[in-house]
């Protein structure tokens, strides 16, 4: 949900419906230029009480304490109204979601090797920091325990807009905000042709990620009767802008077709000299005819549009590139794991074909079916003649056999395969992370939430 730091107005002003597409189009690149961008939200918590981290305070662990204490490591500072509330190093950032939650958003990389690394650095200078200022991290999808009272609001602006504009489009959408978290995969397409099949594998295949990856059954300090109680949450959260897309698998789907379906979202906000102007429920397609009331007169600029694309939380998002956003936040391995399952999908052509020829005939409805049956019931969630585990045996079949053909190799001469072992563990057994955290629950914990704040920890 992190948006970029500019002072607002940037680019050149929108002309056309096919300026917009035209804009999505420059992401295209050829294969050897494909590259892999992982991002994670954690939980952090104060060591001795259990307690939500507020920005501030005059006692205790702070988020301002912890992002003054990571520029040691070369992070540079971004501030906005006065407050420090992101990082920057080397083409990746650390940026804060509305309660707080912390998040990586890492550097374009070649390999999931690479972007491995890059998880286990980051993890090791956070431990670093948070253990001199007794702070922790939950690897959690939902916030286990605090109310949304409890939980403290960032102060960044944008999230002011969407505070308030929340509650008249769902009744969940506080609850993703504050006491969410999710690990998230950005990938390349080389033309419009393969962005559109990327997009309707990644799309239909999406809630084997929920189910792979569900970790979010707690939710005040007991279970919630969800796998994944945070893909739950997305399903009211607003439907103008999240879901499972279905015209994405219409014929004539195109970057224009996508602009056409983002100018009907309503927006959220516009950004001038540094300020946020509050424009939620006001048409974009309003803005680009000079009618927006809050800009009389004012067309967008590219950098608008941006930041409205920015503002869509379906399943699936395309910006110049595709983000996959239907899995749980996790442990170190599991954030290793999601790139690795997208990578092996996406980036092989034998693999993508056969993704391809495993959800081609799947019906909206059934779709759709899937993304809510994985977030209650996870992989016993039935599909047609057997259920979400059965073909997820051959949906992770297909990633290994995309890495397998990649032949990146590490130091030890292994492939990005490695990476998948936990999840064909997870699929052998039948059992994900959430339910070996609620057979804890109910058993060694005594029902008691407190020892996630140990065993759940980074």
């Amino acid at each position: 949900m992190s948006g970029t730091y500019t002072l607002g107005g940037e680019g050149a002003i929108i002309e056309s419906l096919q300026d917009m597409a035209a804009h999505l189009a420059e992401g295209c690149k050829p294969t050897d230029q494909f590259r892999i961008g992982t991002e994670h939200e954690k939980f952090g918590f104060a060591l001795d009480t259990h307690a939500p981290m507020p920005y501030d305070a005059d006692s205790g662990p702070t988020v301002k304490a912890l992002l003054e204490g990571l520029t040691r490591f070369g992070w540079q500072r971004v501030e906005e109204d006065g407050f420090l509330i992101a990082l920057k190093r080397d083409g990746a950032s650390i940026t804060l979601e509305p309660g707080g939650q912390f998040e990586l958003s890492g550097a374009p990389l070649e390999s999931v090797h690479q972007t491995c690394a890059e998880v286990n650095s980051h993890l090791r200078e956070v431990r670093e920091v948070s253990d001199e200022i007794g702070a922790g991290f939950l690897g959690l999808g939902f916030s286990p325990k605090w109310s949304l009272d409890e939980t403290p609001m960032m102060p960044k602006p944008r999230y002011g807009i969407m505070k308030a504009y929340m509650p008249k489009v769902g009744s969940m959408g506080h609850q993703m905000m504050f006491r969410s978290a999710t690990v998230q995969t950005n990938l390349d397409f080389s033309s419009e042709a393969d962005m559109v099949k990327k997009f309707r594998v990644s799309l239909a295949l999406q809630p084997f990620a929920t189910a792979l990856f569900a970790n979010s059954p707690f939710k005040d300090g007991g279970l919630n009767g969800f796998q994944s109680y945070r893909a739950h949450v997305w399903t009211d959260t607003d439907n103008n802008r999240t879901g499972m897309l279905p015209f994405v698998f219409e014929e004539g789907m195109s970057f224009e077709r996508y602009v056409e379906w983002a100018l009907d979202v309503p927006m959220y906000f516009v950004k001038r000299e540094g300020r946020y102007l509050d424009a939620s429920g006001k048409s974009f397609r309003d803005f680009l005819k000079g009618e927006l009331d809050i800009l009389p007169g004012e067309r967008p600029v590219m950098g608008d549009f941006d930041d409205h694309l920015s503002t869509l939380f379906p399943e699936v998002r395309l910006k110049t590139f595709l983000e996959m956003r239907g899995a749980d936040s996790g442990p170190w391995n599991s954030l290793c794991a999601l790139p690795a399952f997208w990578v092996g999908l996406m980036y092989d052509d034998a693999a993508l074909d056969a993704a391809w020829s495993l959800v081609k005939d799947w019906t909206a409805e059934e779709r759709e079916a899937l993304r809510e049956g994985a977030a209650r019931t996870g992989l016993k969630t039935v599909f047609r003649s057997g259920t979400l585990q059965d073909l997820a045996k051959d949906v992770l079949a297909i990633a290994r056999s995309g890495l397998n053909a990649r032949a990146r190799l590490n130091g030890h001469g292994e492939n990005e395969g490695l990476f998948l072992d936990d999840l064909d563990e997870i699929v052998r057994s039948g059992k994900s992370r959430s339910d070996l955290l609620i057979e804890q629950f109910e058993t060694s914990w005594d029902r008691s939430i407190e020892p996630v704040f140990k065993e759940t920890a980074f």
